[in-house]
């Protein structure tokens, strides 16, 4: 076979060293350094780490402020309130940048730093209609070469609260995003099974996945992750669903929770998590070990819910390994995994990994390894998106599409 490119002396995380032969934007073949290939091109990646494209499961291209004037975080009158959030968001989208320029702002940020696929939740719901979506479309054909991205179809005012959103959300699939979301069934609409209606009603007619954002603390985010699981097992939807942040699994007892676990692995549903700060957040090993894929994303950066985040999935997998404590090499290698194949599993990636057939999308990193990767952050990164250099010391390189 000819091959379109070699990438030689490449170091997986064991530490053998290989060459990678590239065809047609896929792995064809990975040697071991001492069997030489031969292509078209050669591209020497001088013993740096190689590890997969990084997988950013949960951020909003259409609400971040990155690269526009700073927005002031405005706290809530009293804890943390979903429906006042929302209405501080509306009011900072009305004076912003245009929502093309900042998606596009931080699409290179998070390339820059090794993220080859992502999905990304965009508002649905009577306070928008689809106008958000449509700008977001357009700007993900701008990107096609340099990643892949889900769209969410997300309903940030609720369903039941806002008029005309069932209606919206089916549109929003036809338009062309990949999967609905929800919002709280219970907090935010009050009625967990109107809410799931149209949630799973949306995604058994149009045939796509299911990713519900559910804030809602303690037995009553785990009884709607119950509510979720059973929809999911009734439709056959087994590992299509995710549950976005389920705050109320990292603060309910040990019993409930191991119940809750056995009952999402059985439904395939899977649980993002960013490890957010001052919040409990779902214990990452306790659900692994049950069989529950756990996954994470950025979520907001520098937005109307926090002033945080640099797109960074490494320093995402560094956060959840530390507060979780995550110490040892077993456990670091975890935070790595919640960040690259989990999250391919949960996003349902076809082609994903460093294995022959599968899309060459990769990063180079200089570490010894990949737990050292994790607790390093280095910088320096070379990103590839089917063999082509995209990405260089966090800098888009050429052109996108």
């Amino acid at each position: 076979m000819a091959f379109d490119t070699i990438f030689k002396n490449a170091r997986f995380d064991g530490g053998s060293r290989h060459h990678i032969a590239v065809k047609d934007g896929r792995i064809a073949a990975i040697n071991s350094a001492d069997e030489p290939l031969v292509g078209a091109e050669t591209v020497d990646l001088g013993n740096a780490l190689v590890v997969p494209g990084f997988v950013e499961g949960h951020i909003h291209l259409d609400t971040s402020f990155y690269g526009d004037a700073w927005r002031p975080h405005k706290p809530c009158t009293s804890g943390f309130d979903v429906h006042e959030r929302v209405a501080f968001q509306a009011q900072n989208m009305a004076v912003s940048a245009p929502m093309d320029v900042r998606a596009r702002n931080q699409l290179d940020l998070c390339i820059g730093h090794g993220t080859t696929q992502m999905r990304s939740h965009v508002m649905v719901d009577g306070s928008v209609g689809l106008k958000s979506l449509e700008t977001i479309l357009r700007v993900r054909e701008e990107y096609r070469s340099v990643i892949d991205i889900q769209l969410v179809a997300f309903p940030q005012s609720g369903i039941l609260a806002s008029p005309g959103t069932p209606q919206l959300l089916d549109e929003a699939i036809r338009l062309g995003a990949n999967l609905v979301g929800g919002l709280d069934p219970a907090g935010f609409d009050r009625d967990v099974e109107k809410h799931l209606d149209v949630v799973f009603g949306v995604a058994d007619k149009h045939g796509v996945d299911v990713d519900i954002h559910l804030h809602d603390m303690s037995t009553l985010g785990a009884f709607e992750i119950e509510q979720i699981a059973a929809r999911t097992r009734a439709l056959g939807m087994e590992g299509r669903v995710a549950v976005s942040h389920a705050y109320g699994l990292g603060d309910i007892s040990a019993d409930y929770l191991k119940k809750i676990a056995d009952i999402l692995a059985r439904s395939g549903v899977a649980i993002m998590t960013n490890a957010p700060g001052a919040r409990p957040f779902p214990p990452v090993l306790g659900l692994r070990n049950a069989g529950v894929t756990v996954f994470s994303g950025n979520d907001n950066i520098r937005d109307s819910w926090w002033p945080y985040g640099d797109g960074d999935m490494l320093r995402r997998a560094t956060t959840l390994g530390y507060r979780s404590g995550f110490n040892i090499d077993e456990e670091l290698r975890v935070a790595f995994d919640v960040v690259t194949e989990a999250g391919a599993r949960a996003l349902r990636l076809e082609g994903y990994g460093l294995r022959v057939g599968a899309k060459a999308d990769f990063v180079t990193l200089n570490a010894a390894h990949v737990p050292e990767a994790v607790v390093a952050v280095p910088s320096g990164r070379n990103v590839y998106k089917a063999g082509r250099l995209v990405a260089s010391c966090g800098k888009i390189v050429g052109k996108r599409a």
